[in-house]
Formats: structure tokens, C-alpha cells, sequence
């Protein structure tokens, strides 16, 4: 250690704790703090680059190997998984097309349609921790028309630019995931004096996007910044996948597959269909009856649906992805050197009231976390506790404690 007289070589400051070099150099804790977050942030950063480098077919994943990264973390959707992955790896063969030969690979945008907690943002996040290309995640319900509240659809430029460090090459092969697309339907099909400015109105701004074609991208955010100079961003390269929960869909594929007809006939002709799970016959003029301008869904060529999860799937969903809930809280409670085990029926009595609130895989986390919170409370600060077991009983307990039907609202 150093002198208390001496002072840093690199900020100046006289500093009570110094570490000495040779030929009298000298750095304080501060500095070395500094630099090791510098360093840490150029290696993320070449990281993160070379994610998106060296493109080739020999080492890209195959759709296979695509799905089975997907089957760790996500359960059951197996032909949503098999269209996404597709997808995405001809999106990858899309970028690497040899343009000698004069056939022109086109693009093919996905839309995946499934009500609440089946998966459809979660299959998003988790391809993107495999991918080559920029991706991220945007959210359609904050999107409005240029001029009014809210982001103009060139926000998910933006968004895409930050994720390949401001490289327009990289952001013109990444790939875009439009969450909760079906909240900018068309309100309604009358006409009215005031203009649909989170609907109709975004769907039209979205045209472009999809089709392809030259943006000019603000970095900064654009409305707050006003002066600054704009990036030209071409997407005709972009994937875009859309998803949403299209919630009362199934009337209009009901009206489609005149489910409610009677007579003798009619009943022979509609009896192989499963009303149980009519997402399964859906069609492209079944979004357009829900609100989707037909210019939108032709460009979204590829339609894909998730399957309502069933008891058997969301018990698999709380303990046998790498990321279950269940086995974060084991290594929550591990790192206290706590042992922590989750009852059958316990885990039953969480399904069960998953399914009776319909609430989906999601609803299975906020049950879970219910039941945990006074545990995560009260067992770090008991150094006797080193094994734990939740019961069905104390689920009961801390549920109805909770106000459940406040928790069936909140969700």
C-alpha cells in the first residue's frame, strides 16, 4: 500500500488506499473499478458482434436443433415450435442466397395466434438466446399513428439498431418480434368522425415495414429529438413475426365453419369439427373478420396457432423447463443453504387453480408466487430450517389468505 500523501496516476485524486506499480505509479480502487467495467463492457460488446458474423450454412442450426433448444424451455406447441423454426432458419438461408442464378428467396413473415399463457412471447424470448441475428421484442400496443401519443412503428427500428450496436448491415438481417398484434385490429367497421389512430391507422404505417422498404430511422427516438440526423434502414431483409391472443377469434372461425346451423344435414357436416379447440381450423379471412386489414394479413403469409394448454401441459410447465418456477425458487432457497420441495399435490392444487381461473402457464407463476412470498420471508432469517415442504395444506392456506378471487382479477 501506498503512502496517504500519494494520489492516483490516473484520476489525480489523493486517495487513502493506493495500489503501487513500478516507477511510482500508483491507482486507486475507483479507477480499477472503472476499467474492469470498461473492459467487461468491450468484451460483451465483441460478443454480442460476433454473434452476427460469419454467417454460414455449415454451421447454422438446423430447424431440428432449433426446436430441441426450444423444447428445454418451452412445453408442448410442438407446430408452432416446428413453423417458427423453419422460419427462422430460412430466414438465416435467406441472407446467404447466392443472387447469380436469378431466383430471388422472398421473405415469409409469421403470424402465431393462441390465447393468454400459452407461450407465444415466451417462444420469442427464448429463440432469441440461440439466434445469429439481431432480434428483439416489441410491444403493439404503444404504437400510434405519427403525430399522436404514444411510438410511431419506426420505434421498432430503433429498437432492432440499439440491439446491433447502431450497425445498419446487422439491423437489415435481424429480426423483429411484434408482440400483441391483434390490440391494433380495426375498432370497428362503421365509419366515424374520429380517426382509429391505434388501429386501422398503425396497420397502414405497418405496410411498409413488412413489405419492405428504405426507413428513415430516428436513433435518438425521434419526437424528443427533433434535430438529430436520420439512419436509412432498408427492411426488406427484417423477419417479422407477430403474435397475440385474438381473444374472441373463435366466434368469427365459428361463423366461417357455420357451427350453429340446424337441421339433419348440417349437423353430419360440422360433427368432425372440435369445438373444443377452433383455433386449430383458423384462416387468414378469420383475421380479417376480426379487424386486420387485408394489406397486413397478406403480408403475414404464414399462419400458425398455439394449443389451449391442458391440465397434463401446465403441470409439465411447473417443473420440467430449465427456467420452471418451481426449480427457481429451489435455487433461491439453495443459496441459503435450504432445501426446498414442492408436494404432488401441492403442485396439483396449483394446476387445478390455474385451470379454473384460466389463467394459462402465466397464472401458474402468480399462484406460485402467492403461495412462496411469506416462505421467502420468513425462511431465510431461520438458520434451523435446511429442509422445506410445501403441501397441498399450506398452499390452501396461503391462497385463501391472499384473497384468491383478488389474485384471479389481478392476473
Amino acid at each position: 500500500m501506498a503512502k496517504k500523501q500519494d494520489v492516483c496516476s490516473f484520476c489525480g485524486r489523493p486517495m487513502s488506499s493506493l495500489f503501487s506499480g513500478e516507477d511510482g505509479a500508483f491507482i486507486c480502487e475507483e479507477c480499477i473499478e472503472t476499467g474492469h467495467q470498461m473492459v467487461q463492457e468491450m468484451i460483451a460488446k465483441r460478443a454480442k458482434a460476433g454473434k452476427t458474423e460469419n454467417l454460414d450454412l455449415n454451421n447454422l442450426p438446423k430447424p431440428a436443433e432449433i426446436k430441441a433448444f426450444l423444447d428445454q424451455y418451452v412445453i408442448g406447441q410442438d407446430e408452432a415450435k416446428r413453423f417458427l423454426s423453419v422460419a427462422v432458419y430460412n430466414h438465416y438461408k435467406r441472407l446467404l442466397q447466392p443472387t447469380d442464378d436469378g431466383v430471388e428467396i422472398e421473405k415469409s413473415n409469421i403470424i402465431m395466434v393462441g390465447s393468454t399463457g400459452t407461450g407465444k412471447t415466451l417462444l420469442a424470448r427464448t429463440i432469441a438466446k440461440m439466434l445469429k441475428v439481431p432480434f428483439t421484442i416489441v410491444d403493439a400496443t404503444v404504437l400510434t399513428e405519427a403525430g399522436y401519443v404514444g411510438e410511431d412503428v419506426e420505434s421498432m427500428l430503433v429498437r432492432l439498431l440499439q440491439e446491433a450496436d447502431y450497425d445498419v448491415a446487422k439491423t437489415e438481417r435481424g429480426i423483429i418480434f411484434v408482440d400483441e398484434i391483434d390490440k391494433i385490429a380495426r375498432k370497428s367497421d362503421n365509419p366515424s368522425i374520429t380517426r382509429d389512430v391505434s388501429g386501422e391507422g398503425v396497420q397502414q404505417a405497418l405496410l411498409k415495414l413488412l413489405e419492405g422498404s428504405v426507413v428513415n430511422v430516428p436513433p435518438k427516438g425521434g419526437r424528443k429529438h427533433p434535430e438529430q440526423e436520420y439512419i436509412k434502414v432498408n427492411t426488406q431483409n427484417i423477419l417479422f413475426i407477430c403474435g397475440g391472443a385474438f381473444d374472441g377469434i373463435e366466434r368469427k372461425i365459428a361463423q366461417r365453419l357455420n357451427t350453429q346451423v340446424v337441421g339433419f344435414d348440417a349437423s353430419m357436416a360440422t360433427q368432425h369439427i372440435d369445438k373444443k379447440n377452433l383455433l386449430q381450423y383458423i384462416a387468414p379471412q378469420d383475421l380479417k373478420a376480426f379487424g386486420l386489414i387485408p394489406e397486413i394479413v397478406g403480408r403475414l403469409p404464414i399462419l400458425t396457432y398455439l394449443q389451449p394448454l391442458d391440465r397434463d401441459a401446465l403441470r409439465n410447465i411447473l417443473v420440467q423447463p430449465k427456467n420452471a418456477i418451481t426449480k427457481q425458487y429451489q435455487k433461491l432457497l439453495k443459496m441459503d443453504g435450504v432445501e426446498l420441495v414442492f408436494d404432488d399435490e401441492a403442485l396439483d392444487y396449483i394446476v387445478d387453480k390455474a385451470i379454473e381461473f384460466k389463467l394459462g402457464a402465466r397464472g401458474l407463476r402468480s399462484l406460485t408466487e402467492t403461495i412462496m412470498m411469506d416462505l421467502m420471508y420468513e425462511i431465510p432469517s431461520d438458520k434451523s430450517i435446511k429442509r422445506f415442504v410445501v403441501t397441498r395444506a399450506l398452499a390452501e392456506e396461503k391462497l385463501n389468505k391472499a384473497d384468491i378471487m383478488r389474485l384471479r382479477n389481478a392476473v
